[in-house]
């Protein structure tokens, strides 16, 4: 009965964790890592043909991402987790393939220019649907026996719609431990979702660190900071641009909005307009008004028996196709989009950021952290211009953030979760942190509230029968390249023109019924275009 930690370890993503007990094989999470990789990780023990099941905390691409490539490898189990996990999983996965093809095709046709090998993407999209095909939905808190001698049961965590911490009881040679994997710890008091649910016994708890070193601030009146950023920007004849997180955050704010529309609370604008420009959120928007209602916090529900749609109200408009997209700016009323990336690095917010960061009555409101070096990290420290689509855009709209929106738990949200434990677990892991965060959050449990707490690396190995660490290893860290400014600059554009593939591959998709001579001459227009960049 072992465990043996993969990913995640000393950074904040790609969350994989591997148990042995019997002869079975089980993974906890599989992962994409995003951003900065810091730590070299090593590669699952076995073939992934061998492993039995995977037990999924929920549907963020760090913890999901590389479930297509683990079906790629060989992989043929079931993946356990809620049912709102496998509805949101569907839709983020098959998103991913589509991003991993078109690098794929980019990368070939330069490539082929200049004779090297084919580059096979990480994963396609039969890849996606096979991965998604293994779903298993699980109801909350009740006890599933998957295999002799392994038990498991999901918690919601209030972090994500079907997020969970999972308790997993193993039992060997007539030996039974319980393990309690945290998943990504919920804040409170967050809109739509119910708070996080805490487990009170456990031999080992492993835990998640994000905010592990950083308090929240006291929590703002969201309905109020909204209305204000909204009026202002209204009485002065702009648009209010939100780039926003397809899954969570777009629907947190379409909340709060249905209430500010209920209450009237924006003046001489009342019929105002709000747009949805993603067909990621606006699927993920659907699966969130289909959901059990159990899902659901108080308030929520109290909405829902009252007949009232939380997620919907007047004047809300979906753009699902690019025509859809670009006629939104071509409205003079002063309107909400609320459009995807969330860190404006690639997706349909660039187009409307063309449209309305030159004009001064505009407002690009920020609702999610937004990462060093990203284009949203650029608007948001005062760059005066940005470029976009070729064409160098004067940032003269007004830039603001809409503080305190996060789904994270922060420092006394993780004590809390671990404190609530009845008796202390014999060991409490620490990861899914940036290296320095882990350590000091690690520290902190050992040196203040008396836990043997421990921060593995990836490749660490921890018998669980005889509470010992059969294999220690220590973080290698990856060499990163020296970049220099123009190789930067380059990898910029060139993400830009993936985008951009992605956004037509997506338009073709959507032309599937229309007339045979319309979609004839759209092929047409690409062929005439690949063949112009061929050359």
């Amino acid at each position: 009965m072992k465990i043996t930690f993969l990913g995640a370890t000393h950074e904040v993503t790609g969350s994989c964790t591997y148990i042995e007990v019997n002869d079975k094989k089980i993974l906890v999470d599989c992962g994409m890592e995003q951003g900065a990789d810091i730590f070299e990780n090593q590669e699952i023990p076995v073939n992934p043909s061998e492993i039995d099941c995977v037990l999924l905390t929920h549907a963020h691409i760090d913890h999901s991402g590389n479930l297509p490539l683990l079906y790629k490898n060989g992989f043929r189990g079931h993946i356990y987790t809620t049912k709102a996990t496998c509805e949101l999983s569907r839709i983020m996965l098959m998103d991913s393939a589509h991003i991993q093809m078109f690098e794929a095709q980019w990368r070939n046709r330069k490539r082929k220019r200049s004779g090297a090998g084919e580059y096979l993407p990480v994963y396609d999209m039969n890849d996606a649907q096979g991965a998604i095909s293994k779903l298993i939905p699980c109801e909350y808190n009740t006890e599933i026996e998957i295999f002799d001698g392994v038990k498991v049961a999901f918690t919601d965590i209030g972090h994500l719609l079907g997020s969970s911490s999972i308790e997993v009881w193993l039992t060997e040679n007539g030996i039974t431990k319980k393990i309690v994997f945290s998943g990504d710890i919920g804040n409170v008091n967050q809109p739509i979702l119910q708070d996080p649910k805490y487990t009170k016994s456990a031999d080992y708890v492993v835990m998640e660190s994000t905010y592990g070193n950083r308090y929240h601030p006291e929590r703002p009146d969201y309905i109020k900071k909204l209305t204000e950023h909204i009026q202002r920007t209204f009485d002065r004849g702009g648009n209010v641009v939100i780039p926003s997180f397809a899954v969570g955050r777009t629907q947190e704010l379409l909340y709060f909005i249905r209430q500010i529309k209920h209450d009237k609370l924006i003046k001489d604008h009342d019929n105002f307009s709000v747009y949805i420009d993603s067909p990621l959120a606006i699927e993920a928007t659907n699966i969130f008004l289909n959901c059990n209602t159990a899902y659901f916090d108080d308030e929520t529900r109290d909405l829902i028996d009252r007949g009232i749609n939380p997620l919907t109200f007047p004047g809300l408009k979906v753009a699902v196709s690019s025509d859809e997209s670009k006629l939104i700016n071509s409205d003079l009323e002063p309107k909400v989009i609320i459009s995807a990336s969330g860190m404006c690095e690639a997706g349909r917010i660039r187009h409307h950021l063309k449209h309305n960061l030159w004009r001064e009555e505009c407002l690009i409101l920020f609702v999610g952290y937004q990462a060093a070096g990203t284009l949203g990290r650029n608007l948001y420290d005062g760059v005066p211009t940005v470029k976009l689509f070729g064409e160098e855009i004067a940032v003269n709209a007004e830039i603001a953030f809409l503080d305190g929106i996060s789904g994270h738990a922060d420092k006394e949200g993780l004590l809390k979760f671990i404190n609530s434990f009845e008796e202390k677990p014999d060991v409490v892991f620490v990861n899914h942190g940036e290296d320095s965060v882990c350590t000091e959050f690690t520290k902190c449990l050992h040196d203040e509230y008396g836990y043997n707490s421990y921060a593995p690396f990836s490749g660490t190995v921890f018998d669980l029968i005889t509470g010992e660490v059969e294999k220690e290893t220590r973080g290698i860290k990856i060499k990163k390249a020296v970049v220099s400014t123009g190789s930067s600059r380059s990898a910029a554009v060139f993400n830009r023109l993936l985008a951009s593939c992605n956004r037509l591959l997506s338009v073709a998709r959507r032309c599937e019924g229309m007339a045979n001579k319309d979609i004839a001459k759209f092929a047409d227009q690409i062929d005439t275009l690949s063949d112009k960049w061929s050359r």
